[in-house]
């Protein structure tokens, strides 16, 4: 409401008794209700207007962020609000406006660095919008599971979805959402079904095995992912053609599981082979397991054999020697998945599609020319 609407309620004018007394902003210091057993009651909007002195239609202005409320007035509506401990019906403020202002965030695990991290960009963006986000991790990776999390978010009411897994599991859930739902995917291939967002994994694995290669390896080893994850799996296949296109032979594949106990495992496999002399492993977590190994099994790094790792986790560069990486910019991951799905609720973007987010390669101390180069 601007200034020239205001409802005589809202003009000031003469007071007397009680109201003479309010201090500076207009409400009056009254108690709180109370029942007859002494308990308080919750306020009502019509008891914030009766305190403020305005009518209950500028109290649901001021509450839901109208501009054009006279700011006095608005000053005197928030002090009220808060002697009486008003809490505005968000339930039905959000009926009223036809949205929740809520995002639905699913994934199946928050062990790893990528999800967490990607994870906290998108709650930072959200809240930058003006918009809450509730989490629903997913204990195990089955479609009962999925489909279980779908329903105990429609029953929160949300506006939009988005879905940090293997895409594979969504499509076979037989999910049912609202239309007015929205759905948008992380670290996916779904770009004909969805609209997704995703790490370059292909452009910074040929940017990982490249860097070994200009350095004088005659191939690359590669420590990767589990089976079933789509960024393992991306990761790998770029790993193989890079070197296909190098006309170089890829070694045998050895798989971890994100975790750096795995990379240790794999680690003491790998310094078996005296002819390892360049290691690209899936993520950092996993390069970390491998360069304790290589230690133990002494194989010094880079000297006889150079490691790279995969996300540019904060510690990468206190490792020992500090890690070769390549950095995803999770920040922007989850700041365009919020804008996808905002979008989308807007009838501004495509349904469907991929946006990728670039990588690039940060060299440290752990990658070196072989010795007979």
């Amino acid at each position: 409401m601007d200034t020239a609407e205001r409802t005589p309620a809202d003009v000031p004018g003469p007071t007397t008794g009680a109201a003479a007394a309010a201090p500076t902003g207009g409400a009056a210091r009254r108690p709180r209700a109370r029942t007859r057993s002494g308990a308080r009651t919750t306020a009502s909007m019509a008891d914030v207007a009766r305190l403020a002195g305005v009518s209950a239609q500028t109290v649901s202005r001021v509450s839901n962020g109208y501009a054009g409320v006279n700011e006095q007035t608005r000053r005197q509506v928030l002090a009220a609000m808060k002697e009486l401990g008003y809490r505005p019906n968000s339930a039905a403020r959000a009926l009223k406006r036809g949205e929740f202002r809520t995002i639905g965030v699913i994934t199946f695990t928050l062990s790893t660095t990528g999800n967490v991290r990607t994870l906290e960009a998108i709650a930072t963006s959200a809240a930058h919008e003006g918009y809450a986000v509730t989490l629903l991790p997913v204990a195990v990776p089955t479609q009962a599971e999925v489909r279980g999390a779908f329903s105990r978010l429609e029953e929160l009411a949300v506006d939009a979805v988005i879905v940090i897994m293997e895409v594979h599991l969504l499509d076979a859930a037989t999910i049912h959402l609202p239309p007015h739902v929205q759905v948008v995917v992380v670290d996916s291939d779904a770009g004909d079904h969805y609209t997704v967002v995703d790490t370059d994994q292909a452009g910074g694995t040929r940017a990982a095995v490249q860097h070994l290669l200009d350095l004088g390896h005659r191939t690359v080893w590669h420590l990767g992912g589990p089976e079933g994850s789509f960024a393992a799996q991306r990761r790998t296949d770029a790993w193989r053609a890079a070197l296909v296109e190098a006309g170089r032979a890829a070694p045998p594949l050895i798989r971890g599981d994100w975790s750096a106990e795995s990379g240790y495992r794999a680690g003491l496999e790998l310094a078996a082979h005296d002819d390892c002399t360049a290691v690209f492993a899936a993520n950092d977590q996993m390069a970390l397991g491998l360069l304790r190994a290589l230690h133990e099994r002494g194989r010094r790094v880079p000297e006889d054999v150079s490691v790279i790792g995969f996300d540019d986790i904060p510690e990468a560069s206190s490792f020992l020697p500090p890690l070769t990486t390549v950095h995803q910019d999770f920040a922007e991951v989850g700041r365009l998945c919020v804008r996808a799905v905002l979008r989308k609720m807007r009838q501004e973007g495509p349904e469907r599609g991929t946006t990728l987010v670039p990588t690039r390669l940060v060299p440290r101390a752990s990658t070196a020319p072989p010795r007979q180069a």
